[in-house]
């Protein structure tokens, strides 16, 4: 190119030319580092992001659920202090299925402290009792929540002195279980020089509903 007749005109087209082109160049670097970024976005970074808030959302539900159990073990806990009392004093007063099972041992204790023979003890099928307002069921129709406890009549038969039977009844209504002589008859031996007489009747103790149902 000759500079000697160099215009400014070549000068302007020359230099406009040459912002054409990096204009063009930062643009289509510009535009590259788009897709890039688009690349890796949801490539790496989206799959990222949205396990992560899976994990969020998760952690947000586990401590709503133990929001709601704690409230339901504070809830359970009022339930059983306000029912300890009652299982308590059914446990003390209600005899469970093994303890009935063994009146017999623990009625000849006492008889024999005091001079007496038990000769008979016969356990009869458990009479349901039903809670306050729930009317009486034939058997099939029982439910255990009907029932508040069982009655197990006894039928008994004791010979001996009649002191000792005294002595007996008497320490038998000391103990903590539930126990009540229902029916009772009492006669003289005939013929017997000791004065023996025979008890005979019917004894009723109480049964916790769970279990006798």
């Amino acid at each position: 190119m000759d500079l000697k007749n160099i215009t400014m005109s070549d000068l302007k087209a020359k230099f406009s030319g040459a912002a054409d082109k990096k204009t063009l160049i930062k643009f289509g670097m510009g535009f590259v580092a788009i897709i890039i970024f688009l690349i890796i976005y949801y490539a790496i970074l989206n799959p990222m992001v949205k396990e992560r808030k899976v994990k969020y959302d998760d952690m947000l539900l586990k401590k709503n659920e133990i929001s709601q159990f704690s409230n339901e073990i504070i809830q359970f806990k009022a339930r059983i202090k306000k029912l300890k009392p009652e299982f308590e004093d059914s446990s003390t007063l209600f005899h469970s299925k093994a303890e009935v099972e063994d009146l017999y041992q623990s009625l000849s204790k006492h008889a024999g402290v005091n001079g007496l023979i038990i000769s008979k003890i016969e356990k009869k099928k458990p009479i349901p009792v039903m809670k306050d307002g729930i009317a009486n069921q034939s058997a099939e129709n029982i439910t255990a929540d009907m029932v508040s406890y069982y009655k197990i009549p006894v039928d008994y038969e004791i010979k001996g002195k009649f002191l000792g039977y005294i002595k007996f009844k008497r320490a038998v209504s000391k103990q903590k279980k539930m126990l009540n002589f229902d029916k009772e008859t009492i006669s003289v031996v005939q013929n017997d020089s000791t004065g023996a007489i025979i008890a005979s009747g019917e004894l009723t103790i109480v049964g916790l509903p769970n279990e006798f149902f």
